[in-house]
């Protein structure tokens, strides 16, 4: 389709990006695709945005409001319609569109389009949950997460496209980043912050070209995001379930703030741009810039709006949400953004810091907690599997002995750390196994209780699988080398011995795989060349594929990691054709 033209921006201008968006919005009217999510037995939530007008391209706040036509059918060609309806959309939401189907089959596959004024939408496939009383059906599912544009070609969202085996796509957060394309721009902008290999300058930018920091801009990043063809088919191909992180709105983001956000003028600063009388840049209210990035979040996301869904206890926006498949699993999606406390520093004066167990300190706030907590406990399935952004697991860092790797991870907030794990010893019938994105590598962990009896006696009450980064950089980038990074993860894993399995190498997605006796967990690397990265970046490659790296289990009961086991098998049985 004519966007797909669109994503090898080779040698752009500001001016250049920006048209391509526009001429991708008038392209066709539903330029943009199409995407599903939110899968329950009966209901699947419809996704697309319509171009009304040649002015109504995303972020401009221009054109009508309009009506448009949605289809449900049973069979790819509409022979067989098996649900219709009209949806309203203008541009206080983007144009963008949102429907939920009800009353359909369970466990049943189906296709879907829009149409508007004699335009018809891509096709999109979707599907029901797995979710039928006394009948175990099969559950298998790609997550993924870290997908930053400039970092390279979405291979990973190909290869999850091109498979046929998966009930729902789980991503973990990421999905776009908020820098611009600098160095190059820093003189004009203010914004130095381009993230990514040197060689994609130029081949794969952003639009806007600056830092995300209005609703404007938010909406602009998520419809380039959509520009590109290998997102769009993995959105085409399965229904999404989706959760934001830090990169939404801006690095490493916190209640009243963010690492990268400067709230006042800084007169230290180093960099020069039109951000305020003095000359100096700064990026405004933090609460401003994250509203307008959830409200792009909200419009452009294949998600419902929770709070009018699911209502739960919470504070600020609710973002976290519960789905059901039979009596097999649960999965428990939660944000870890919004309502935390601010990050400290692993240490004071050499020694670990006693912030970190401060239990007035929080990642999710105390109402999200206990609806997690809870769910753990009530066990009513034989796995609970919890959506989760940062690392649960216990990491002490191999580049200072004795302090934890990073806080901003689940060791950063020590208190509520120990709050889910005794949550997960309590949970007797169902095991507890954490889905993970955000730190760019591949693990597969034990989660003991008592990091000092673990070698004794194996005190794990969960596992935790943490996906690849689609492109952001991995520890061999930010390391320098292969070697560099195979030394740390070598020291790491010594000193953590309930990290099972680690590679910070690969780039990709991951697999889990969901019986009654056990979960598996395939890792799935890009290739392109060399071994892994060695001789060449995959993430380069316009025609890099995929390929099966390594996989580990949890047998039923066990609440360990095992392995490495085969790659995974077919499943054992499919969704229905909609009748």
């Amino acid at each position: 389709m004519a966007a797909a033209a669109l994503t090898v921006l080779g040698g752009c201008t500001s001016d250049d990006v920006r048209d391509r968006v526009d001429q991708t919005a008038r392209s066709d009217a539903f330029a943009f695709g199409v995407a599903s999510g939110d899968p329950t037995a009966t209901e699947v939530l419809l996704w697309t945005r319509v171009t009304p007008t040649e002015d109504a391209t995303p972020g401009s706040g221009r054109g009508p409001a309009v009506t448009v036509e949605w289809e449900v059918a049973a069979d790819e060609e509409f022979s067989q319609i098996i649900a219709s309806g009209e949806a309203r959309t203008d541009a206080s939401r983007d144009h963008t569109v949102k429907v939920v189907v009800e009353d359909l089959e369970t466990y049943t596959r189906y296709f879907y389009r829009f149409r508007y004024e004699g335009t018809t939408s891509p096709v999109g496939r979707t599907q029901t949950a797995p979710d039928e009383p006394g009948t175990t059906h099969a559950l298998r599912l790609a997550f993924a997460s870290c997908s930053n544009y400039t970092g390279g070609y979405f291979t990973a969202y190909r290869g999850i496209a091109a498979r046929d085996d998966l009930d729902v796509v789980l991503h973990l957060g990421d999905y776009v980043y908020e820098y611009g394309n600098g160095p190059e721009e820093a003189g004009e902008t203010g914004d130095g912050e381009r993230y990514g290999p040197p060689e994609l300058v130029g081949v794969r930018d952003v639009q806007p070209l600056t830092e995300t920091l209005s609703l404007e801009d938010y909406r602009l990043r998520h419809a380039f995001y959509k520009t590109d063809p290998d997102l769009q088919a993995a959105h085409g191909r399965f229904p999404w379930i989706t959760i934001l992180d830090d990169h939404e709105v801006t690095n490493d983001a916190y209640a009243t703030g963010a690492e990268n956000h400067e709230e006042q003028d800084d007169p230290n600063t180093e960099y020069t741009g039109p951000g305020s009388p003095e000359g100096i840049f700064a990026e405004g209210d933090f609460l401003a810039r994250r509203d307008a990035a959830y409200q792009a979040y909200f419009e452009w996301m294949p998600i419902r709006e929770p709070e009018t869904w699911q209502p739960e206890d919470h504070q600020g926006t609710q973002f976290f949400r519960r789905f059901r498949f039979g009596d097999l699993a649960e999965l428990s999606v939660i944000e870890t953004r919004q309502n935390r406390s601010q990050q400290v520093p692993a240490a004071v004066d050499g020694a670990p810091n006693p912030a970190l167990a401060d239990p007035a300190r929080h990642l999710p706030e105390p109402e999200q907690m206990d609806w997690l907590t809870s769910g753990l406990r009530s066990g009513r399935t034989a796995w609970h599997l919890i959506g989760n952004q940062t690392v649960v697991a216990r990491v002490e860092s191999p580049f200072a002995p004795g302090t934890v790797f990073s806080t901003d991870q689940w060791d950063g907030y020590q208190a509520d750390q120990r709050t889910l794990l005794e949550a997960m010893a309590a949970s007797t019938s169902a095991d507890p196994v954490v889905l993970t994105g955000d730190i760019h590598s591949s693990w597969a962990n034990d989660l003991p209780r008592d990091l000092a009896a673990y070698a004794a006696d194996g005190n794990s009450v969960g596992v935790e699988f943490v996906c690849p980064s689609v492109t952001s950089d991995g520890f061999k980038e930010t390391l320098g080398s292969v070697e560099t990074a195979n030394a740390a993860i070598a020291a790491g894993q010594a000193l953590n011995p309930w990290v099972r399995y680690l590679d910070g190498i690969g780039h990709g997605f991951a697999v889990l795989d969901v019986t009654p006796e056990r979960v598996q967990t395939d890792f799935w690397f890009i290739q392109s060349g060399g071994d892994k990265g060695v001789s060449t970046d995959p993430r380069l490659d316009p025609d890099a594929t995929v390929g099966f790296e390594v996989a580990y289990v949890s047998e039923k009961g066990s609440r360990r990691v095992t392995g490495p086991v085969d790659q995974l098998g077919a499943r054992s049985d499919e969704p229905r054709t909609a009748s």
